[in-house]
């Protein structure tokens, strides 16, 4: 374990903040501590409402009065789930103490904070963590920052973050002279960026954690449904339906569908970096450490976790099966080939396949 000096880590922040250097940066600097709401779940704004803001409403309906606007990431304790008026799609809001929340702007998340580790597990060159907190600050480890979105989130003076449900993997473990335990997470297949995080927002993973789903099941009985007209997601072992979740795929134009078919998975890993540089007809985009990743095809197309918007049961994505963190994991355990902490990556070859994936559209 290395031992990490508060005068170094002052230089390493300042050579990274640039604009942000005005502004406090909760979480690493300076005590380490979360100031989160008190609630068993808590909700958080969404970066990419429905609309132009995430409103407290005084009622479940889009029309009410407005108690006030949340800023992007900022927290509310979820009380519970009812139902209203549609402001979209969805009749789904959240109600808090303040008021009402449309749900799909609001990430449901948790803060269960870890006793982190002090120094690497014996023999291993890293290990891999899933946030559990809303969210963890980070601070770029080798600058100049390489990745598009850390750099546009210090050009519109947003804090980098991690948030809740996303997955990635830890190469050094660091104490400050305070005593804070910090983490640095390697974005193994992306831009060759290092980040420093505080780690009591970070839970390391076990093999029971990732362990198989029905390993028992013989591979080829399992097979997964998604339908793009109701937006779900059903999996099979022979004819029998064991589990079942609500979906974004892609939007319904001819850039982003995701197209009905029988799909041979590519690809499977713990965590990747996605993104798409912007083409006649598509937007680009930018996404770290992008949990539980089951590439259905060579094409990039992939079921996978997603934290940036609760809005399953609508079309929201670019292309890919967008599921929630919890399914994205379940989905992950239970399709084939099985993925260990010890081989976190499978490519596949034709005629080796894993768990199919059969896209379907129904109008009845």
């Amino acid at each position: 374990m290395e031992k990490f000096s508060r005068r170094d880590f002052l230089k390493l922040t300042g050579a990274s903040l640039g604009a942000m250097a005005f502004r406090p940066f909760a979480g690493i600097i300076p005590s380490g501590r979360y100031q989160f709401p008190e609630g068993e779940f808590l909700g958080r704004a969404s970066i990419f409402p429905t609309y132009y803001s995430t409103a407290i409403k005084s009622e479940p309906d889009p029309a009410a009065p407005t108690v006030r606007d949340l800023p992007e990431d900022e927290l509310v304790v979820w009380l519970r789930e009812v139902v209203g008026g549609a402001k979209s799609t969805s009749k789904r809001w959240v109600e808090t103490p303040e008021g009402y929340v449309y749900a799909p702007d609001l990430q449901p998340v948790r803060n269960l904070p870890n006793t982190p580790l002090v120094s690497m597990p014996a023999g291993k060159t890293g290990f891999w963590v899933e946030v559990t907190v809303p969210y963890v600050d980070l601070i770029i480890a080798n600058p100049p920052a390489r990745a598009g979105w850390y750099k546009d989130s210090v050009a519109n003076n947003f804090i980098p973050r991690l948030y809740y449900g996303q997955v990635g993997w830890v190469d050094q473990v660091r104490t400050t002279d305070s005593g804070q335990v910090l983490y640095r997470l390697n974005e193994k297949y992306g831009y060759g960026d290092l980040f420093w995080m505080e780690a009591t927002g970070l839970y390391p993973l076990t093999p029971e954690d990732i362990a198989p789903i029905h390993p028992d099941v013989d591979p080829v009985e399992k097979h997964i449904i998604v339908n793009t007209t109701y937006q779900t997601l059903s999996a099979f072992e022979g004819e029998r339906e064991v589990f079942f979740c609500r979906v974004s795929t892609g939007y319904d134009s001819e850039s982003y569908r995701t197209t009905a078919g029988g799909y041979n998975p590519h690809r499977k890993l713990m965590s990747i970096p996605m993104g798409a540089s912007a083409q006649e007809g598509r937007s680009g985009y930018d996404t770290p450490a992008v949990g539980w990743p089951f590439f259905m095809n060579g094409d990039g197309i992939a079921i996978h976790a997603t934290f940036w918007h609760n809005d399953f049961g609508t079309r929201r994505s670019h292309g890919c099966v967008n599921v929630c963190a919890e399914d994205a994991k379940w989905i992950f355990r239970w399709t084939t080939p099985y993925v260990s902490l010890e081989n976190s990556e499978i490519s596949l070859a034709w005629p080796d396949h894993g768990t199919k994936v059969e896209v379907v559209q129904r109008t009845l």
